[in-house]
């Protein structure tokens, strides 16, 4: 695979355009009546957990399930616009008896991909592509693409700093700005309607920070106070978050109260819309710290969205996160993501790189005109 006149782009399958896991989910408390039943968040990580959700592997034996397998809402639509913004591969990994199945199933609720732009096999690190859009983490993180994407599902919830996307409307806009035909500079967001800023970086880069300063300096923005799962106790000394636990975060989310949710470090992190229009509604513009998934869901669900990422020396990155309250497992997680987030850069509208907290605070204003 090869790039000759515009971007390429590689989809997986399962749990990406056609629902595996929750279907096998389906199907084995239709056969076995768990109680309580199976849920997906009890796929924790991938392959074998030794518990009862290991029972959902004699489906993926069957050739039945793949014959069966359910096409996700919108997964079709989808398809048929990628098609038009990229030249569309199909990476897909399955068992090598049931391939001519797979195949089948792909030219049929798939047509707009030619047959000879499917590929079968383990190894998509030797894809060569623009973007992989995958769910599974080590496809992403093994990847050869340019852009590799993560599909977010509760087995990656520890994958950090990656580029990643909950659903395809979040895909699509983030392939739009990829391609750069999309990309909400200063000249078209001119702040006669309320708008929103995030700033995109790694831990350790000073978001809260330099976002405290440039709230100190103008009374134009208000801080969008999002939520998370993290520990209460560090919760406590960060004013953007408010503490939820994980069972009313998922709520939350399910419920679509939240318009935005990620996973960073392990911990679930989101935001709700009535928060954004309770801030418009005043008249003042919107300022808030995300990962880049997060970003590129406020792209996808409001307009006049400016995102800037805060670059900052790896080593005060490091010493940053190593001062954090928090556990040795999420200090590993933000350490390890350090290098990952770097590319995230080339995907946001406007990057400052800075000596001091203030003056990062100072070119923030200035490229919003403040």
């Amino acid at each position: 695979m090869h790039r000759k006149y515009r971007l390429s782009t590689a989809l997986d399958i399962d749990d990406t355009l056609m629902d595996c896991t929750g279907y096998a989910i389906k199907l084995a408390n239709e056969k076995y009546k768990f109680d309580p039943p199976l849920s997906i968040y009890e796929v924790e990580h991938w392959g074998r957990h030794g518990t009862r959700i290991d029972v959902i592997y004699e489906y993926f034996n069957d050739p039945e399930f793949y014959r069966t397998q359910p096409v996700y809402p919108g997964a079709k639509e989808f398809v048929r616009k990628l098609t038009n913004m990229t030249e569309v591969f199909i990476s897909t990994a399955i068992p090598p008896e049931f391939m001519g199945i797979r195949a089948k199933r792909i030219m049929e609720e798939f047509p707009e991909i030619p047959p000879d732009h499917i590929y079968m096999g383990s190894r998509k690190d030797k894809i060569q592509v623009d973007i992989l859009f995958d769910d599974a983490m080590h496809n992403i993180l093994d990847s050869s693409a340019t852009y590799p994407i993560l599909m977010r599902r509760p087995w990656n919830r520890d994958a950090t700093g990656l580029l990643a996307v909950n659903n395809y409307d979040e895909f699509i806009k983030l392939v739009e700005v990829i391609s750069d035909s999309y990309s909400l500079r200063k000249e078209t967001s001119t702040w006669d309607e309320p708008g929103i800023v995030v700033l995109v970086g790694p831990s350790g880069s000073g978001k809260s920070k330099i976002a405290s300063r440039v709230l100190a300096q103008t009374d134009k923005f208000e801080k969008l106070v999002s939520y998370t799962t993290n520990d209460p106790t560090a919760v406590e000394q960060n004013q953007w978050y408010n503490y939820v636990d994980v069972d009313t975060f998922r709520s939350m989310c399910d419920s679509g109260e939240m318009f935005q949710s990620t996973m960073y470090a392990g911990h679930g992190y989101g935001s709700r819309k009535q928060d954004v229009e309770r801030i418009w509604a005043k008249g003042k513009h919107v300022l808030t710290t995300m990962d880049i998934c997060g970003a590129m869901s406020l792209k996808t669900h409001f307009k006049n969205v400016i995102t800037i990422y805060i670059k900052r020396d790896r080593k005060a990155l490091m010493a940053s996160i190593l001062r954090k309250n928090s556990s040795v497992e999420d200090k590993v997680n933000r350490l390890i993501a350090i290098e990952s987030e770097r590319q995230n850069a080339e995907v946001c509208d406007y990057v400052v790189k800075f000596d001091t907290y203030e003056d990062a605070a100072e070119q923030i204003l200035e490229i919003l005109n403040q």
